[in-house]
């Protein structure tokens, strides 16, 4: 076993040699450190400057504005900016040049800010400072100003640069030259990149540099989608669709068509399209006339009415042309090398309004039926039969709305109709048309013996006595319309009937309702408006009445409608306000002629002479 180790044993004298060199070394880098960080100090201290000055190597812009103070630096830089703010730079786009100066687009470098982050990249506390400036004196440091601009200006010069410069891509394209077919090569497009444009611009007019060289806008170049290798099979099968005629067969008949008709219907490939097409005006045309020819149209089911007996004229299926099938054989056919003929595409035609359609509408009876007589001119009988011809037929579903305008269209001279009398406010005038009102009044009172719901009807301005009271109705293109709802459950078919001493308008649905009507009162309502016309022919003081004229008023009438059961559908009263027709009376203006003076017999002197006093008399004295 090992005892303890004495002090003045070799071991220990070597641990404690070791110890003191350790604690020696670390005095001496103790030292060295302190040393380093008072030079440090000292040096940061010394090089610290001013914090009033920017750094010595500081650059704005590409300017030097080391030792000067912010307010000198941006005025320094503002007095540079404003050398050549007004001085264009050059720009090119593609082969186009342009110019603009900064003062055009509102261009504006922020000095201030600039100057205040360039202080900032080498300011602190005391040596940090000094050391931040020893960097920016060795390395340098360069900032550049945010530039401000007027966006609308900017925008506006770009529009301009984008005429010049936009152009869009064009694919090659096939056409047609007589009988020829030649191809027409493509067209790069070319189109600026505006946003990059809009950096360029605003960074170099923001510069304090104005260069001789130009600037390069950058321009994206667009391939068009189509080239004219693309083309070339198209071109082959046009040429062989123009190459000599086709033959298209139908079941009785062919029909040749020769190769200027089939240039007429074919349509070559052009705005990025591939491939021939039998479609275009020429094709529709043809085909058109072609479906006259080769088709039986459908027939849809009718209605057919005598009276209080309605029946339904059945449907029939019919064929029409295929006209995609057609096209499609046609095309076939024209570009084959030795088959060149095609067979015609025959379909079904189904009718819009079958059968079971027609049945399913449920119009078994009439609701009511009205008629009004002919009055007035040839021309207005006329309208009224045009009238009742063009909304014969119409069909209103359950919920739906008839519309006289919209049934009869716009009464025009080249549908027919002709100048009548048409009441214009107080007025009688001549439209084309007039008379359609006695069409309107018609349906009105149809609809209201149906026990329809009126929802829009216009009286006329001045009462007509040969309507029942109250119950006229006018209509005037566009702007008055009578109108009334099917608010039955079944359909509604509305006839009409051009009758030899009148019209009549029937109403059918699936419905019958009892309509109550009151026979109506009128109330005169005031006197009828005077015009007095001078007459030069009559004497001061007599009058002679022209015209009788009428008296406003005023008419109520009253609707009560019931169901086929007796219950209560609806209540109205229906209050009418006519005008008062202008009563025209001639005064009398002209004046009594004077009665001429009774001639004096004449006595045989001459003048100057004097009539020889009897004996006996006084002469007479003349009054003064």
């Amino acid at each position: 076993m090992r005892g303890p180790v004495r002090a003045d044993t070799p071991l220990f004298s070597h641990r404690a040699r070791r110890q003191r060199r350790s604690r020696s070394a670390l005095v001496w880098l103790a030292l060295v450190a302190g040393t380093f960080a008072l030079v440090s100090v000292l040096l940061g201290l010394a090089f610290a400057g001013s914090p009033q000055e920017l750094a010595e190597g500081t650059e704005v812009a590409g300017v030097d504005v080391g030792g000067l103070s912010q307010r000198d630096a941006v005025a320094k830089l503002t007095a540079l900016y404003a050398d050549v703010e007004a001085v264009p730079i050059a720009l090119v786009a593609d082969e186009e040049r342009f110019s603009l100066a900064a003062n055009q687009l509102g261009v504006e470098p922020d000095w201030r800010g600039a100057v205040a982050a360039a202080a900032r990249e080498s300011d602190g506390f005391g040596p940090i400072r000094g050391f931040r400036r020893i960097h920016t004196r060795v390395f340098g440091a360069e900032i550049f100003p945010r530039v401000g601009v007027t966006d609308s200006a900017l925008q506006f010069a770009l529009d301009n640069v984008e005429e010049a410069v936009n152009r869009p891509a064009r694919s090659a394209a096939l056409v047609r030259r007589g009988l020829r077919i030649e191809i027409v090569r493509e067209r790069s497009g070319r189109q600026l990149e505006r946003d990059a444009a809009a950096r360029l611009v605003v960074r170099t007019l923001g510069s304090l540099e104005r260069g001789t060289t130009p600037t390069a806008l950058p321009v994206a170049v667009a391939a068009p989608p189509v080239s004219a290798q693309t083309l070339a099979p198209a071109a082959r099968r046009a040429r062989r669709a123009l190459s000599a005629p086709v033959t298209l067969r139908g079941e009785k008949r062919s029909w040749r068509l020769s190769r200027s008709r089939i240039a007429e219907i074919l349509a070559l490939p052009r705005d990025g399209k591939r491939r021939l097409a039998i479609v275009g005006p020429g094709a529709d045309a043809y085909f058109r006339a072609l479906a006259e020819r080769v088709g039986t149209p459908p027939a849809d089911a009718t209605f057919s009415v005598s009276g209080d007996t309605i029946g339904i004229i059945p449907s029939r299926n019919g064929t029409e042309l295929d006209v995609p099938g057609t096209a499609a054989a046609l095309l076939r056919a024209a570009t084959s090398r030795g088959n060149r003929v095609a067979r015609v595409s025959i379909v079904r035609a189904v009718p819009a309004r079958t059968t079971k359609d027609a049945l399913a509408m449920g119009i078994d009876t009439r609701m009511a039926s009205y008629k009004t007589y002919n009055s007035g001119t040839s021309d207005r009988i006329t309208n009224l039969r045009l009238g009742v011809t063009h909304l014969d037929g119409t069909l209103v579903p359950p919920g739906g709305t008839f519309s006289l305008n919209e049934a009869i269209g716009e009464r025009t001279e080249e549908r027919g109709f002709r100048r009548a009398p048409v009441i214009i406010g107080t007025r009688y005038e001549e439209e084309v048309g007039g008379g359609t009102s006695q069409v309107a009044t018609t349906v009105f009172n149809a609809a209201w013996e149906a026990g329809l719901k009126i929802t829009e009807r216009n009286p006329h301005s001045l009462y007509i006595s040969r309507y029942q009271l109250g119950r006229d109705a006018t209509v005037y293109w566009p702007s008055l319309d009578l109108k009334f709802v099917n608010d039955t459950e079944a359909w509604v078919l509305v006839k009409g009937f051009a009758e030899s001493d009148g019209i009549t308008v029937s109403i059918y649905g699936g419905e019958r309702r009892r309509v109550e009507s009151s026979e109506g009162t009128m109330t005169i309502t005031g006197s009828p408006p005077q015009r007095r016309v001078k007459d030069k022919t009559l004497p001061v003081g007599e009058t002679v009445v022209e015209e009788e004229g009428s008296s406003p008023s005023r008419t109520t009438v009253t609707r009560t409608i019931y169901s086929a059961e007796g219950d209560l559908i609806r209540e109205e009263t229906w209050n009418t306000s006519y005008k008062g027709e202008t009563r025209v009376v001639r005064v009398g203006t002209k004046k009594p002629q004077p009665t001429p003076p009774k001639p004096e017999k004449s006595t045989g002197r001459q003048p100057g002479e004097t009539t020889p006093t009897p004996p006996g008399s006084t002469p007479t004295q003349p009054r003064p």
